[in-house]
């Protein structure tokens, strides 16, 4: 319990929770290219940006152990593929399952 509030009051003090990276609840979350993406089991106090590979390539890597990518649409989480997206399809990789959900 106490190392809870220690990380809840370094968390506060430091700013390193946000909508995009929850600390305390192992969550990270950013958009890729138009797609949402939240990334769970994911302890981390700052997050690198998704960046853009190429016209219409995208990498998120939050984690040491998810490595989120779209190229042209294709999701591809880990090296295994997703399949097609449509825009603005969301993206939940929950301990190493992942689901896309059409919005």
């Amino acid at each position: 319990m106490k190392a809870l509030i220690v990380l809840a009051f370094t968390c506060m003090l430091l700013g390193g929770c946000s909508s995009s990276n929850n600390l305390l609840l192992g969550e990270v979350r950013a958009t890729v290219g138009t797609h949402p993406v939240m990334v769970t089991d994911c302890y981390r106090t700052s997050v690198d940006a998704p960046r853009q590979t190429g016209a219409a390539s995208y990498e998120y890597m939050p984690c040491r152990d998810a490595r989120v990518t779209i190229q042209d649409e294709q999701l591809t989480v880990n090296g295994r593929s997703y399949g097609k997206l449509q825009a603005r399809d969301s993206i939940l990789v929950d301990h190493g399952v992942v689901s896309v959900h059409s919005n």
